[in-house]
């Protein structure tokens, strides 16, 4: 019971993770029809930002509040000078631009922050850890990152159901050229859009830091883990963004728990390592293609 208990904590840790990766792009492919390899970068600068303000200032909301600012400021330069661009054009250049920003992005930090990976430790006020039931300890920093995950999705469900500006974005991701029609500037509504997924994905980067190692490249890891989130949940969805968060974390975390054991019990010694890495590396991706099977626009497509 504690092995299964711990898993699902392990699950909805990762889930979070993805989900404020996953919520941000989902929006971006939906409402905006762009796709973005270059997310995962906002990502990484979130995380180095972080590790710098660590560094220099030694406290954890001092960095919390560099990597948010970081990676919305380069995400915003981002959009103006190139995604702004792409917005008619097919998804093609879209892929190739984002591509080469991705590139440009790694070899931007490595000039800015050095080779070497920082190291981020956990704030002393979430160190430690704290029973959670006879037999299990589970690490404070790991429940703060699934108590973040939930505050976000509230946030996010507040702003997109209650308000205003949520009203205009959906109502873009419906028509955006009738909402045009209708006097609103719709390029400083996608510059909002795009600049929210990139302030999630640097609250992202600064949660993950002191549990993930902070290095060049970090992003490319998980955007291909975030795309799968998107098409499991269903594009543009947000709601469908959390759910597939929710089944993906808990797939991945279940998979490198158990898979070694029934392995272990059903194949020889000499085979039951290689096969259950092998099926844990694509458990992921047999949840994909299970769920495009029965339902192929994901669980919880956007209403159009």
């Amino acid at each position: 019971m504690a092995m299964l208990v711990e898993q699902i904590m392990n699950g909805l840790q990762y889930s979070a993770l993805l989900f404020l990766l996953a919520a941000g792009l989902t929006l971006i492919l939906g409402i905006m029809n762009v796709v973005n390899l270059a997310h995962g970068s906002f990502y990484m600068i979130g995380a180095f930002c972080a590790a710098a303000a660590v560094s220099s200032t030694g406290s954890f909301l001092v960095a919390v509040l560099a990597a948010v600012v970081g990676a919305g400021l380069y995400g915003l330069i981002v959009e103006r000078l190139i995604i702004s661009r792409l917005y008619h054009r097919d998804h093609l250049d879209q892929v190739l631009a984002t591509l080469g920003v991705l590139m440009f992005t790694n070899a931007l930090v490595t000039v800015v922050f050095g080779r070497n990976p920082p190291f981020v430790a956990i704030p002393s006020f979430l160190s430690g850890s704290i029973q959670i039931m006879p037999g299990l300890n589970y690490p404070i920093m790991r429940l703060a990152f699934i108590a973040a995950g939930v505050l976000v999705a509230v946030g996010l469900w507040f702003l997109i159901i209650k308000t205003r500006v949520g009203m205009l974005v959906r109502a873009g991701a419906d028509d955006s050229e009738m909402v045009d029609a209708l006097g609103i500037n719709i390029r400083r509504l996608f510059m909002l859009v795009f600049t929210i997924g990139a302030f999630l994905c640097g609250f992202a980067g600064v949660m993950a830091a002191p549990l993930l190692a902070v290095e060049i490249g970090m992003g490319e890891k998980m955007l291909i883990t975030t795309l799968v989130v998107i098409v499991v949940g269903g594009v543009g969805s947000v709601r469908g963004a959390l759910l597939g968060s929710l089944l993906v974390g808990m797939t991945d975390a279940f998979g490198r728990a158990y898979i070694p054991i029934w392995m272990s019990q059903l194949l020889p010694p000499q085979y039951s390592d290689s096969v259950s890495s092998s099926i844990v590396s694509a458990s992921i991706y047999i949840l994909m293609a299970i769920v495009l099977l029965v339902r192929p626009r994901g669980l919880i497509p956007a209403q159009r």
